[in-house]
C-alpha cells in the first residue's frame, strides 16, 4: 500500500501489528489443540477423570487464553495509538505541502485539502484500527490453521480449501461495486464542507440582502445527497456481511458434517476430529472480520488515496540547508532584474498582473524563481531560518480570531508594541476599541474596518525587528494624512539598515523610493 511508502508511522505500526498477529495466531492454534486433547481424553475415559491428571493441560490452556487476550489488548492499544500517529503525520504532510504552494495554486487546492485535514483523513481510523489488524490476522492465522487441520485431518483441510476462496472472491466483487460509491461520498463531503465554509463567511452579507434562506436550502440539498450516498454504502455493507457470514457458516458446517460421519464409522480419532472442528471457525473468522470491516474502512482508504494523489501532484519544495544573515545583505532578483539593497527603499510598480506580488512571493520562497541573498541562491537557503528574518505585509493582512494583542504578535513578540502602533497609526484605533489590546476580533478581522485592518498589519510589520520588509500596497485603504505618516515610518526603517521592498503605484509611494523598478527596467529615484 502507498501508505507504507508515505508514512514512517505507518511502517512502525505495521511491524508491531504483525508481531501481535503472530502471537494471537500461535495462542489460538495451540489452545485449540490442547482443548481438543483435554475434551477427547475426558470423553473417551470418563473413569480416569481426576483434577491432578489434567492440572498441567488446564494450566497450559489458561496460559494460552491469557496470552491471546493480552495480545489482542496490545493490538487494540497499538492500533489506536498508531492510527492517531499516521493520521497526524499524513495530515501534517498535506498541510505543509499545500501551504508551500503559490497563492493562486493554494486557492485552487484549498477545499480539497481542508476536507482531508478536518474530516476526511479521520476515516482512516476504522481502516487502521479494525480492517488492518483483521487483514493481518487473516494472513497469519488462516493459513496456519489450515496447515494444522491438514496435519490432523487432510479431508477437512480439503473442504476448507474449497470453501475458503469464495469469501475473498465475494469481497473483491463487493469492493469493486462500492468503490465508486465511497469516492462519490468523499466528493460530496468535500463539496458540502466547502459550501458550508463559504456560507458561514458570507452570513452577514446574505442576511443583509435577504438571501439567507436560499443558501440554507442549497446546503440542505447537499447534505441530503451526502446522506443518500452514505446510506447506499451502508446497505451494501450489510448485504455483503450477510453473504460472507453465510459462506463462512456453510464452510464450517461442511467440515462438521464430514467429521461427524467419519467419527460414526470410526475412520478418525476423536482428538483429530475435535482439533479440526475447533480450528475450522478460526480459518473463516479472520476473513469474516475483514469483510465486515471492509466497508467501514473504505471512506478512509478513499481519503488516503486522495491525500496521496494530492501529495504526488503537489510535491513539497525541497528547502536548502544553508543559513544566512539577512541584515546588511543585498537581495538580487532575476525577474524583475533588480538589486534590493539594505538602507534603501525599493519600490516595485507596474500595471495589474505584471508580477509585482509574485516577486514578493519569490523572495519569500513561495514561488519558483531565481533570487540571491548576498550572493547565495535562495534555493540553497533553509527557508525555516529565512522566514523569521522577514516582515511580510500581504495585500490583505492576515487576521485570525483572537485578541488584538494576539494578532499584533502573531509572528512573534514585538520589541516595542507602543512604538509599532504609533508608526502605523494604530494607536488611534486602539483608543477607540472597547477593551484596547484585549478586544476580541472575529474571522478575517471582523470588528475592524478595512483601514483599521490595514493599520494592524502595518503595525505588525513595522514593529518587527526583522531586517527585511516586504510590503504589498502598504497604504491601501488609508487617507492622505495617515499614508504620509506610514510612508515616513517605512523610510525610517530603511535608514536604520533594513532592506525594504514595497509594491505600490500611487505617487506618494513612488516618491519614497530610492530605486523604482518598472516592468523589469531599473530606474533610480
Amino acid at each position: 500500500m502507498n501508505l507504507w511508502r508515505a508514512s514512517a508511522a505507518m511502517r512502525r505500526y505495521l511491524v508491531k501489528a504483525v508481531g501481535c498477529g503472530v502471537l494471537i495466531a500461535a495462542a489460538t492454534i495451540a489452545s485449540a489443540v490442547v482443548l481438543a486433547q483435554i475434551v477427547a481424553g475426558i470423553i473417551t475415559d470418563p473413569a480416569a477423570w481426576r483434577l491432578e491428571q489434567w492440572a498441567g493441560p488446564l494450566a497450559l490452556l489458561s496460559a494460552l487464553w491469557t496470552l491471546r487476550a493480552v495480545a489482542q489488548w496490545c493490538q487494540g492499544r497499538l492500533a489506536s495509538t498508531g492510527a492517531t500517529q499516521v493520521i497526524a503525520e499524513l495530515a501534517g504532510r498535506v498541510l505543509r505541502t499545500v501551504t508551500a504552494l503559490p497563492t493562486r495554486r493554494l486557492a485552487a487546492e484549498r477545499d480539497t485539502a481542508a476536507a482531508l485535514i478536518t474530516r476526511g483523513l479521520d476515516g482512516l481510523r476504522p481502516f487502521l484500527t479494525a480492517y488492518l489488524p483483521a487483514a493481518f490476522l487473516a494472513g497469519i492465522l488462516t493459513p496456519a490453521a489450515v496447515l494444522v487441520i491438514a496435519v490432523y485431518d487432510w479431508r477437512s483441510a480439503l473442504i476448507v480449501l474449497v470453501a475458503l476462496p469464495l469469501i475473498p472472491i465475494f469481497m473483491v466483487l463487493i469492493g469493486l461495486l462500492t468503490k465508486d460509491r465511497t469516492e462519490a461520498s468523499l466528493a460530496a463531503m468535500t463539496t458540502l464542507q466547502s459550501r458550508l465554509l463559504d456560507l458561514v463567511a458570507g452570513i452577514p452579507t446574505l442576511r443583509a440582502l435577504g438571501r439567507l434562506d436560499g443558501s440554507a436550502e442549497r446546503i440542505a440539498d447537499l447534505a441530503a445527497a451526502h446522506r443518500r450516498s452514505t446510506m447506499a454504502t451502508l446497505r451494501m455493507a450489510f448485504l455483503s456481511a450477510l453473504v460472507l457470514e453465510l459462506l463462512a457458516t456453510l464452510g464450517v458446517a461442511l467440515v462438521a458434517v464430514g467429521i461427524g460421519l467419519r467419527l460414526v464409522y470410526g475412520e478418525m480419532t476423536l482428538t483429530a476430529g475435535l482439533t479440526a472442528l475447533l480450528l475450522a471457525p478460526e480459518v473463516f473468522w479472520p476473513l469474516r472480520r475483514v469483510g465486515v470491516e471492509f466497508h467501514a474502512a473504505q471512506d478512509g482508504r478513499a481519503a488516503a488515496d486522495a491525500a496521496l494523489r494530492l501529495l504526488d501532484s503537489l510535491p513539497l519544495r525541497d528547502s536548502g540547508t544553508r543559513t544566512i544573515a539577512a541584515r546588511g545583505a543585498t537581495i538580487r532578483l532575476a525577474s524583475p532584474a533588480a538589486d534590493v539593497r539594505p538602507g534603501e527603499v525599493t519600490v516595485l510598480t507596474g500595471p495589474n498582473g505584471s508580477g509585482k506580488t509574485t516577486a514578493l512571493h519569490t523572495v519569500l520562497g513561495l514561488h519558483p524563481g531565481r533570487v540571491w541573498v548576498d550572493g547565495v541562491p535562495l534555493d540553497d537557503i533553509d527557508l525555516q531560518s529565512w522566514w523569521p528574518q522577514i516582515a511580510w505585509l500581504p495585500h490583505r493582512p492576515v487576521i485570525v480570531p483572537g485578541s488584538v494583542r494576539e494578532n499584533l504578535e502573531l509572528f512573534g513578540p514585538l520589541p516595542d508594541l507602543a512604538l509599532a502602533c504609533r508608526s502605523a497609526g494604530f494607536d488611534e484605533v486602539l483608543a477607540s476599541l472597547p477593551d484596547g489590546l484585549e478586544t476580541m476580533l472575529g474571522r478575517d478581522g471582523e470588528g475592524l474596518s478595512l483601514g483599521q485592518r490595514q493599520r494592524l498589519g502595518l503595525a505588525r510589520a513595522l514593529g518587527s525587528a526583522a531586517p527585511v520588509l516586504l510590503l504589498d500596497e502598504p497604504t491601501s485603504h488609508l487617507d492622505a494624512a495617515m499614508e504620509a505618516r506610514v510612508l515616513a515610518a517605512i523610510v525610517a526603517r530603511a535608514r536604520v539598515g533594513a532592506t525594504v521592498l514595497v509594491v505600490g503605484h500611487r505617487d506618494p509611494v513612488l516618491a519614497i523610493g530610492d530605486q523604482i523598478v518598472r516592468l523589469g527596467s531599473l530606474t533610480h529615484a
